[in-house]
């Protein structure tokens, strides 16, 4: 059995973990730390987890983190670059849901984060979750940066276009919308239901932190080197739903190709992409607390008149596969067991 801990497990990346990994049938549940909840049982917190985690929160200093085989970090910005070399040299692998191994220019992480590093050496190390473009990589990684919500379903709907060098990288806009869930279990008036519900609106315009991730994603797929990278305009919303990402995208082709093909030969074999039938239009109910990323690829007009425009259509939950599921999934690479154990939750209707 595999030795699980969890730090952070009072959020809803942390509890949906306890969740997941309470279905695992190679996952020992180990610690869940939390300083202000200690003592508390998990199940008292979260009934949905009654007769299935017995454990209690602990203080990450009571917790055995050191004797489990991996740990996962579901804690705020900061905290895990702190902890991670400690748990390494001891052994354990770490996997952490938060960002900061996912930029590997450190500047570009301090620019956005407004924190000096304490550990870039292991963001040198750190390998990239996305499994869809680096499952041979997190294989054999003890360090795994998992990717952001954003970056998930945006990377996974541009990834063939860029990858086949078919579109014009210069020109890719980003216009992303995301449940309340995706602003962390807290008391914030922006997230209360009578300030989020019955509305619709953008944020962080001028600059999200989620945009450098997926630049540096996009960038290292078209095989740019050096001072090259993409001209990405990324612009999140929030929508009063509690789960989901939906990413309406849209890139110029290059090249001309069959767009149909060229999604469905690339995510052939990925358990957890799902390429809709052409003309298709994905919902965020139908990947509801699922890991699919289920997407769609359209050419408004049919490309008449000469517009090479293309639209995709990607959705995910942001809670699995846009944090606990994928941090799963790759949990279930590193330890050599199907990528889809534990995973393979029909998503929830309606």
């Amino acid at each position: 059995m595999i030795k699980a801990g969890i730090v952070g497990g009072t959020g809803y990346t942390g509890v949906e973990l306890l969740r997941l990994l309470a279905q695992h049938p190679e996952v020992e549940l180990a610690a869940i730390t939390s300083r202000k909840e200690a003592g508390m049982a998990v199940a008292d917190m979260f009934p949905s987890l009654r007769g299935r985690v017995s454990l209690a929160f602990t203080t990450p200093e009571e917790a055995p983190l050191k004797s489990c085989d991996v740990v996962f970090f579901a804690t705020p910005n900061g905290v895990a670059m702190k902890q991670t070399r400690e748990l390494l040299d001891a052994g354990v692998k770490v996997i952490d849901l938060a960002a900061d191994f996912r930029i590997q220019d450190i500047g570009e992480w301090s620019k956005w984060y407004g924190m000096e590093h304490a550990c870039p050496d292991l963001v040198a190390e750190a390998v990239y979750g996305l499994p869809e473009i680096n499952r041979e990589k997190i294989r054999g990684a003890r360090l795994i940066a998992n990717p952001g919500c954003y970056p998930t379903a945006v990377q996974l709907g541009f990834l063939p276009l860029v990858e086949a060098g078919v579109v014009d990288t210069t020109w890719m806009v980003a216009d992303c919308k995301s449940g309340v869930s995706g602003a962390g279990r807290k008391a914030e008036i922006g997230a209360l239901y009578a300030e989020a519900s019955d509305t619709f609106k953008a944020y962080a315009v001028p600059g999200h932190r989620h945009w450098p991730e997926i630049r540096q994603g996009l960038t290292r797929m078209a095989g740019f080197a050096g001072e090259m990278s993409v001209g990405l305009t990324f612009v999140p919303h929030l929508t009063p739903l509690i789960r989901g990402i939906h990413a309406t995208l849209y890139c110029k082709l290059s090249k001309e190709v069959d767009l149909q093909a060229l999604f469905e030969a690339r995510y052939a074999d990925e358990y957890f992409v799902d390429v809709l039938p052409a003309k298709s239009h994905p919902e965020t109910r139908s990947v509801r607390a699922s890991n699919l990323c289920r997407i769609a690829v359209h050419r408004p007009q049919g490309g008449e008149g000469g517009n090479n425009v293309v639209v995709i259509l990607s959705v995910i939950d942001n809670l699995v596969k846009g944090a606990a599921g994928q941090a799963v999934q790759n949990m279930n690479l590193l330890f050599g067991l199907p990528e889809n154990m534990a995973l393979t939750q029909i998503p929830v209707m309606p």
